[in-house]
């Protein structure tokens, strides 16, 4: 059954894209770390981001590395841009969250729904 990132890449549930290419998708998160997290998605779907083939894994982590400057930019008082990989259970399929903080607490913060409306106009800023 496919993941419900390979349904967002698909375009069966919508997401508020801030950038997409051939192997990669880029979009708000709607629970996030801190106000302007991005998730990095490969097209591919694995568990493992260490399952990728190396020319997608390349692709992610320069889509990762856009993101990051990109969240730079849009949020210059932060002193930091934090990267997780994960794949869990909850979301059998490999992503990286990129956000941005300025401390151990606000990289350590817990997930919160954001609102829609924010999410929208973060993405005007972040988009690359």
């Amino acid at each position: 059954m496919a993941s419900i990132f390979t349904k967002i890449i698909n375009g069966e549930i919508p997401s508020i894209k801030v950038h997409e290419d051939g192997k990669t998708l880029a979009i708000m998160d709607i629970n996030p770390i801190q106000e302007g997290q991005i998730l990095v998605i490969p097209k591919t779907e694995v568990s493992f981001v260490w399952d990728l083939n190396p020319k997608d894994y390349q692709a992610l982590m320069d889509t990762v590395r856009r993101a990051g400057i990109s969240i730079r930019k849009a949020f210059p008082n932060k002193t930091h841009v934090g990267v997780m990989i994960e794949g869990l259970e909850v979301v059998d399929h490999a992503h990286v969250k990129v956000f941005p903080f300025s401390n151990a607490v606000e990289y350590h913060a817990e997930a919160r729904p954001a609102d829609q409306s924010d999410l929208i106009k973060l993405a005007t800023r972040l988009t690359f």
